[in-house]
């Protein structure tokens, strides 16, 4: 079973940034790095006009895509279908990932950094949120319970020695 960390925060403030600065340091240390990605709307991973879209389109409940260098499946939830939960979506990730980064899901109860930027003009998560474990910040958040660290937000490394600390206890 792969380690699982999140990554959480208001909108507009850089987990996804965050998490493409760590993908490739956590890579170089060894690690197969997989990401599960929350989204709060509709969204297409296939273009208008391609057959993908295509078959989804015409009711196709999986697309599987496949080429030499990747593949994807896109299952479309039917009317009468929930969103698929965050355990069901880790199951799907292939063995050779020993990392999962999770980005949003942020009351799930899974141990997290959050990404705060004073410019949002938004409360820190973590002052409520015992899940979240940091925070990485632009400046110093205020109210945040003792036992968050508070980490450069633009010192990816470090955020990632932080989530390989507690992801895999190393």
């Amino acid at each position: 079973m792969a380690a699982v960390f999140g990554i959480a925060g208001w909108s507009g403030g850089g987990k996804t940034t965050l998490i493409e600065r760590m993908i490739p340091i956590l890579t170089a240390r060894g690690f197969a790095v997989g990401v599960l990605k929350r989204a709060h709307h509709d969204f297409s991973i296939d273009r208008e006009g391609k057959d993908s879209f295509r078959f989804r389109k015409a009711g196709s409940l999986e697309t599987a895509i496949s080429s030499s260098r990747r593949w994807a499946m896109i299952h479309e939830n039917r009317a009468d279908e929930r969103e698929a939960e965050m355990d069901e979506l880790l199951a799907k990730f292939s063995p050779k990932c020993n990392l999962v980064l999770v980005e949003g899901y942020k009351n799930s109860p899974l141990p997290k950094v959050e990404v705060w930027r004073r410019a949002l003009n938004r409360p820190p998560i973590a002052s409520d949120n015992s899940y979240i474990k940091a925070v990485a910040a632009d400046s110093p958040p205020p109210d945040l319970p003792p036992q968050c660290e508070v980490l450069p937000l633009n010192d990816a490394a470090k955020v990632a020695d932080f989530v390989i600390r507690r992801a895999t206890g190393e």
